[in-house]
């Protein structure tokens, strides 16, 4: 009689998976579901640590101007968990209803001009208010669409971020209203990336929204946004077409 392989002939069942192999992805699965809020936990651990690290700052100078009377009570204060973040979000309160009126914008000019007189803190002041100022700005057109292009070379493409126009002296040399001044942010870290100046022909404009390409780009192109059809896609922003703005 022919010698057959029991395994073959079906009296013996298939090899099963090891219990290292079952134990080691129960770890996986279980470290998937722990990590992302381990990360949330430790990112606000660490911003409250710096708003906390910024009171205690605020109230050791309140200590050395103020009577010795009162240091009993700013140390106390200084103990407080958490306080340094709640009154940070109650003096940036404070000051957006303080300057939505006609006498907190008054007195915002005048801390500009202030500001923008002195020779060193003026550069690095006027700069940060021109991005802060376009960022968050509400009728502002930067980090509205999220558009496709090639880079770093021909044939890889990534996901970048239409944030205006070439102005000023680079807008005389190019013709602004045939290029687009893009961002393309790094993985997984966004806050960092390149400016581009391209052209409009080379940039192809995709229908997902900003929220969902940051999530592509942080979890590397993991958490791929769904398809959407042409009759859900959101209008495409409309940059203005003033070679300055």
């Amino acid at each position: 009689m022919p010698v057959t392989d029991p395994r073959e002939a079906g009296h013996l069942p298939a090899p099963r998976h090891s219990i290292g192999a079952e134990v080691r992805k129960y770890i996986i699965t279980g470290l998937l579901v722990w990590l992302p809020l381990a990360i949330t936990i430790w990112v606000l651990l660490w911003v409250v640590g710096l708003l906390d690290g910024v009171f205690a700052w605020m109230l050791q100078t309140a200590q050395a101007i103020t009577p010795q009377t009162a240091h009993p009570w700013l140390e106390r204060l200084s103990k407080i968990p958490g306080l340094g973040v709640l009154l940070m979000v109650v003096g940036m309160l404070l000051t957006g209803v303080f300057v939505a009126n006609i006498f907190g914008q008054w007195w915002l000019k005048q801390w500009d001009r202030l500001l923008s007189s002195i020779p060193i803190v003026k550069s690095i002041y006027s700069s940060v208010k021109q991005v802060s100022d376009t960022l968050f700005s509400s009728s502002g057109n930067a980090f509205r669409e999220a558009v496709l292009i090639q880079y770093p070379r021909h044939g890889s493409w990534t996901i970048a971020f239409v944030t205006g126009r070439p102005g000023g002296e680079v807008g005389e040399h190019l013709h602004p209203e045939d290029y687009l001044s893009v961002y393309v942010p790094t993985t997984p870290n966004p806050t960092s990336g390149f400016f581009l100046m391209l052209p409009r022909a080379d940039v192809i404009e995709l229908k997902m929204s900003v929220d969902e390409a940051l999530k592509y780009i942080i979890s590397m192109g993991v958490v791929a946004p769904p398809a959407i059809l042409d009759s859900e896609a959101r209008p495409l922003v409309e940059l203005p077409r003033n070679p300055q703005g």
